[in-house]
């Protein structure tokens, strides 16, 4: 019944298949929290809670077969052992994470179950079904939703990798998959830009600035190009200044399937090398995550390094607001507690996200790190 269950869920949620996009997008309701987040031991109750529901679900997901899945999530095949090489993964990063969350669990605490290593944490998060205190009820209701969903989008992913690459899992060590940063230590970094002047790259800058905060931001050619010839590369490293800049590709197409995807990476990588030398980083990220898997050797000889990112806000999708954006990336840092956040800045969601994020963790002992930091040496 479980697994009927699921599948039946799965196939609500997961539409047609798209290689750059879930069908539906996982957005929970935050305000259903009846805790702020806004100390260690409230970040770390928060987290812990939101490891279990996830682990719970990703746990029942292992029942799934490739065909469930298959017709699930409407795609032709599954790679299945990508699959289980990233639930794998997903196990040790959350047992890893849980430990850390629980270090300090009292007597009294909730969501506190034993789980001193990955199998301990596996037995507790598979029984998890929530907790009696009437407080957390409507919480636990939505949350177990939102990471149905969640968990769909990265199953999706999972089971196109990696014949349709993505963030989803790396191809070498020398790429960047978001998970490099220490514990509650997470990156802003922005893609698509830059906008015309007085755009939303603009915007996006200013909020940073009034923050006091960095980011990388990774620009397309073709936009920095028609920026350039707006202000001159003097004026546009004003604009970028203390910030971090890498390239983004020529345009925003995959390079897994582009004839001349080099040429994409080099014209990009030099318009901003040659333009904004104060500002350059030499880091790609690929559009949509999408590249091809024998690609390393070129980003070694080039010395360039593949920059992921483990939490995706979602924001230029259209079937999420800037409400749900920010309650989603909270959930994410919650659940990851630590990494590479993605924007972009040519919408203006994050303008809305970050200043709210900032707030919602002030003395959760969250770092937002330099971007000049990253990769960690």
């Amino acid at each position: 019944m479980r697994k009927a269950v699921l599948v039946f869920l799965l196939m609500c949620l997961a539409g047609a298949a798209h290689a750059v996009g879930p069908s539906a997008v996982a957005a929970p309701d935050r305000s259903l929290w009846p805790d702020p987040v806004d100390s260690t031991a409230g970040f770390d109750r928060a987290s812990r809670a939101e490891m279990l529901v996830f682990a719970h679900e990703l746990a029942a997901s292992e029942k799934l077969t490739d065909a469930d899945l298959i017709d699930a999530l409407k795609i032709k095949q599954v790679d299945h052992a990508s699959v289980e090489a990233i639930r794998d993964m997903y196990w040790k990063r959350l047992a890893s994470g849980y430990a850390i969350a629980s270090a300090h669990c009292g007597a009294q605490e909730v969501f506190c179950p034993a789980g001193a290593d990955e199998a301990a944490f596996r037995k507790a998060a598979t029984a998890f079904v929530g907790i009696s205190d009437a407080r957390y009820q409507a919480w636990y209701q939505n949350d177990v939703t939102f990471h149905r969903v969640y968990l769909n989008e990265l199953l999706r992913l999972a089971a196109l990798f990696p014949r349709v690459s993505s963030e989803v899992s790396t191809f070498s060590d020398h790429e960047l998959s978001g998970n490099e940063p220490p514990d509650r230590h997470f990156l802003l970094t922005f893609d698509d830009g830059p906008t015309r002047a007085a755009g939303n790259t603009d915007k996006t800058l200013a909020m940073l600035r009034e923050a006091h905060l960095n980011a990388t931001f990774f620009t397309l050619g073709g936009n920095l190009q028609n920026r350039l010839q707006q202000a001159s590369p003097a004026s546009l490293g004003a604009t970028y200044a203390g910030m971090c800049v890498g390239a983004h590709g020529w345009e925003h197409k995959s390079h897994s399937s582009m004839p001349d995807w080099q040429d994409s990476v080099t014209r990009s990588i030099a318009l901003v090398h040659d333009n904004l030398p104060a500002s350059f980083v030499p880091l790609f990220r690929p559009p949509y995550g999408q590249r091809k898997s024998d690609s390393d050797a070129f980003f070694t000889d080039a010395r360039l390094r593949v920059t992921l990112w483990n939490i995706d806000s979602q924001d230029w999708n259209n079937k999420v607001d800037a409400e749900q954006v920010k309650q989603r990336v909270l959930a994410l840092m919650l659940l990851w507690r630590h990494g590479v956040i993605l924007f972009h800045d040519i919408h203006p969601k994050a303008q809305v996200a970050v200043p709210w994020l900032l707030q919602q963790t002030t003395g959760s002992g969250v770092t937002w790190l330099d971007c000049h930091a990253y990769p960690p040496a």
